[in-house]
């Protein structure tokens, strides 16, 4: 009698179907992990690394991070007034690489929109030795104010991918500076300062400050990698008395359509809701 065969072929395509699936699924998690891009990030609380990855002490461009310590400078020589003032109209000839920098600006709108002529008129007005002290005063990264070579541009273009950098861990030391209002400024100057970094509440009830900042980076000449950006997000979260402090960075090894300053903030928002969970729990 001939041995009866059991017919195995829709076991194994559903199978083969629940397998698939499982790559499937398995690929987007890998995909979402590999573009989770992390050159730093890092946090502290009380003065207090509580978190760490990354390579977080070499020196990059500031890019517009650097308007957090303009505005110190800013609110701290009187140029600059409360959040509304004061007031300056666009005119041409100034920086104008986004539509929205065409309009009228006060300090609020001048963080929240990242305007670069904001700063350089601020800068200007401080002059190149008050501004050249105060870098140096507030301790922030290298110091060099120099701007590109032989271009004598400092005063207006030293934090924008140029002679001026600061790590992570220097940031991060910056703003625990400021958080506390121990910078060698005014507290006047700090807490305005901080008032107009504020971003958002977020579902939690922690409020988010910080500034986001792009640019590109230098090669071992000092010459500008287009298509290699420079990203970060640096700030604080704050919930009562409890503050959090934080700097994420993300530096490209190739081109990318998004700007990687958007990209390092999408990505803090996204991470930082652990840290601030055990902050929670520590009451």
């Amino acid at each position: 009698m001939m041995k009866q065969v059991k017919d195995i072929s829709l076991p194994n395509i559903r199978q083969m179907k629940i397998f698939t699936s499982f790559l499937f699924i398995f690929s987007l998690v890998l995909s979402h992990y590999a573009n989770a891009e992390t050159n730093c990030f890092i946090a502290s609380e009380n003065n207090r690394i509580i978190h760490v990855e990354g390579e977080c002490d070499k020196r990059y461009t500031p890019a517009s991070t650097f308007k957090i310590a303009i505005s110190v400078m800013g609110f701290y020589s009187g140029i600059l007034i409360d959040e509304t003032h004061p007031t300056w109209n666009f005119k041409p000839g100034y920086v104008d690489w986004l539509d929205r920098w065409k309009q009228q600006h006060n300090p609020k709108l001048w963080l929240a929109n990242s305007c670069v002529w904001y700063s350089q008129i601020i800068t200007e007005k401080l002059g190149m030795e008050i501004f050249t002290e105060y870098t140096k005063r507030l301790n922030y990264g290298n110091q060099d104010t120099s701007g590109d070579k032989g271009m004598d541009n400092g005063l207006t273009n030293c934090w924008l991918s140029s002679s001026l950098a600061i790590s992570p861990k220097e940031q991060i030391d910056f703003i625990n500076r400021l958080v506390a209002n121990k910078l060698p400024v005014s507290i006047d100057a700090q807490e305005k300062t901080k008032n107009i970094m504020y971003q958002e509440t977020l579902p939690n009830g922690w409020e988010l400050y910080g500034k986001t900042g792009n640019g590109s980076q230098l090669d071992a000449d000092g010459n500008k990698m287009h298509d290699r950006q420079v990203g970060w997000f640096v700030g604080f979260t704050r919930k009562g008395e409890k503050v959090i402090t934080f700097a994420y960075l993300i530096t490209d090894d190739q081109k990318q359509e998004s700007y990687a300053s958007l990209r390092a903030k999408a990505a803090l928002k996204d991470r930082i809701g652990k840290i601030l969970i055990d902050a929670n729990k520590a009451n």
